[in-house]
């Protein structure tokens, strides 16, 4: 159309719809503000360009309509711009920056245009003679203080040289040689506590350093001349950490009223190493008293935390400063913190003893030192990490972690390297091989002395871990240890063993005394058994048979009945052996030509009376000899002579 007319279309009212919801409703936006729409608006300006440039595009827009015009005026006119137009434009611009560099810099050189003049202050009167007096006064004030001070250290050290008393300075030395101090304001702490160890205990070792009083000291000098010199030092630690405490470990067996099945039932004695009313320790034994006092506590609030938060079979019970846990069917593990602070008479703070004399040996040091170790290696840990490779790695994860990306673990695999054992778990592994070590050792003692042929020797293995130990048991009789030995291997472990016998065989026994026990009887026979063979091979003797397992016979309730058969160089001697678990080994002997051969009308050869006759019982309690196989090697002498 020729005649164009601009109309202006403004924005509906209705806002934008934000959400439809399922039932058909819609959620609109809420309208803009002002300032919002100012904003809005603001956005879509571009402040970099300059105004001469939407000016130039306003113009040439109106000369573009103009131009469009004319050309429709006149379509055989064309208007064509001069080509330097541009250049001519930017350095016009370029002129009008540089002159008004030069006119700015000249009003700055020249002050001939304008002159930067200071606004004068106001003059104070001065008075020279009121500032020396002022000046001298806090000199001299400065100066009493220093020679009073100065008068102090003259008259202590004076005092001090006089009366031999011990210097505070060179006692604070000695401390900070040995703990963490430091000043707050007026006053002299320190730490006592393990987090620089990596311990994470929230309980704070703050501990205040003072100046013993003169008149104390010398109290304490006069009362002890011959011993030795009182500390110028005054350590004060918080009451929840003076006095003595310890881990207290019992294993007892299990009782039908828990009540009684506590720390009071035992004789807990905690150190008497608390002072009288009149004495007063050392700095240093009542620093590391609190320190250990920190840890003991520290130690039995991980293990009550561990024993709630762990799942086991049978609940573990955590009762005031005492946890219960079950090592083994019948046995119990008891640990508690025993703390005497000197304000109560109770070993147990509130438990009192009741338990005599004859259970000194029931508290396990050995236990004790284990958690001491455990969580010693906890704050070791946590302070210890390991070096990551390649060095570019992150620090914290183990090396096995840390190749579960290039070996493809699987999320079992990662479950595995996560988990960790608690103390408390730790420390019931302990208590368990323990017992079965004290078991084993019980069973193998009560056999040697049971049983005097053969002997039984055991050789325990000194390098033992908390939770495996190893014992071997060499089997053999007197004077025949070099004819035959039979050795077994016994693993103790947390609740089985493992026994490796002398046939390679590996049996796995549980932690009843009983299969310990039927195992070492059944190797002992059956070393009777070998050792008769090999004394018989010795002899000349010949091995006719020999099974390990008959079947005839009563069945026995132990192991199976064994026996063999040997026969004299000659063959004119038999001796038969039967072994059985039960009623023990009995000999039988048969010789030919029998002497109950007759000749007659169905058997008239005499080479039938080479036949063994029937064997006959030898009583070994009424032979000559100091064991089984000395006993065996005379009948064999005996029977292998030719009168």
């Amino acid at each position: 159309m020729a005649n164009s007319v601009n109309i202006s279309i403004e924005a509906p009212i209705e806002n934008q719809i934000q959400e439809i919801t399922y039932d058909g409703q819609e959620i609109y936006q809420a309208p803009l503000s002002m300032s919002e729409n100012l904003t809005r608006l603001a956005q879509k300006i571009d402040f970099s360009k300059a105004e001469d440039d939407y000016c130039n595009i306003k113009k040439d827009g109106d000369s573009s309509v103009d131009i469009k015009s004319e050309e429709e005026k006149e379509p055989g006119y064309q208007s064509v711009l001069w080509p330097w137009d541009s250049v001519r434009n930017k350095l016009r611009n370029a002129l009008t920056e540089v002159s008004v560099l030069a006119d700015v810099l000249s009003i700055a050189k020249e002050k001939r245009y304008m002159v930067l003049d200071p606004i004068q202050a106001d003059q104070i009167e001065s008075r020279q003679m009121v500032q020396v007096y002022g000046r001298k006064k806090a000199l001299s004030a400065a100066g009493a203080v220093l020679l009073n001070g100065v008068e102090r250290l003259r008259a202590s050290e004076t005092m001090r040289m006089t009366r031999n008393m011990p210097d505070f300075h060179i006692d604070l030395l000695r401390l900070r040689q040995n703990w963490r101090l430091k000043k707050v304001s007026n006053t002299i702490v320190g730490d006592l506590s393990y987090r620089t160890a990596g311990s994470k205990f929230n309980q704070t070792g703050v501990f205040e350093v003072t100046k013993a009083p003169e008149e104390q000291i010398a109290q304490a000098m006069s009362m002890n001349a011959s011993g030795p010199t009182p500390s110028a030092l005054r350590v004060t630690v918080p009451p929840e950490l003076q006095g003595v405490a310890f881990i207290s470990v019992l294993c007892q067996k299990e009782q039908e009223d828990v009540v009684t099945a506590t720390l009071s039932s035992s004789a807990l004695h905690c150190p008497g190493t608390l002072p009288g009313d009149g004495a007063e320790m050392h700095w240093q034994q009542k620093l590391e008293a609190a320190q250990n006092v920190l840890f003991c506590k520290e130690l039995f609030a991980r293990l009550a935390a561990e024993a709630v938060q762990l799942d086991a079979s049978i609940p573990h019970i955590v009762v005031g400063n005492q946890i219960m846990a079950t090592v083994l069917p019948g046995i119990q593990l008891l640990i508690g913190l025993c703390h005497n602070n000197g304000q109560n008479t109770n070993n147990h703070e509130g438990v009192k003893s009741e338990g005599g004399s004859g259970n000194k040996s029931e508290h396990d040091h050995v236990l004790e030192h284990s958690l001491h170790q455990l969580l010693r290696a906890v704050h070791h840990a946590n302070t210890h990490h390991p070096f990551p490779h390649p060095a570019t790695g992150p620090l914290g994860p183990s090396k096995r972690r840390a190749l579960a990306g290039p070996t493809a673990a699987d999320r079992y695999e990662l479950l595995e390297m996560s988990k960790e054992q608690t103390l408390l778990e730790q420390i019931i592994q302990q208590a368990q091989h323990f017992f079965m070590r004290r078991r084993s050792e019980y069973v193998l003692d009560t056999i040697a002395k049971e049983v005097k042929d053969p002997l039984i020797v055991s050789h325990w293995n000194a390098l033992n871990s908390p939770t495996q130990s190893c014992v071997k048991i060499n089997i053999m009789a007197y004077g025949y240890d070099a004819v035959c030995r039979t050795s077994l291997v016994v693993h103790v472990g947390e609740k089985t063993l493992k026994c490796i016998c002398r046939d390679g065989k590996v049996r796995h026994l549980s932690y009843e005394l009983q299969e310990l026990r039927d195992l070492i009887f059944c190797q002992i026979y059956q070393h009777q058994m070998t050792a008769v063979q090999a004394v018989g091979r010795c002899m000349g003797w010949q091995l006719l048979a020999s099974s390990s397992h008959m079947g005839s016979g009563p069945v026995e309730p132990l192991g199976n009945a064994s026996s063999c058969l040997l026969a004299s160089p000659n063959g004119d001697r038999m001796i038969a052996i039967r072994c059985e678990p039960s009623r023990g080994i009995q000999v039988f002997i048969a010789q030919s030509p029998r002497k109950d051969f007759f000749v007659s009308e169905l058997v008239q050869d005499k080479k039938w009376e080479n036949l063994g006759g029937a064997f006959k019982e030898v009583i070994l309690e009424k032979m000559e000899g100091k064991n089984f196989l000395n006993k065996m090697e005379l009948l064999m002498a005996c029977l292998s002579s030719p009168s």
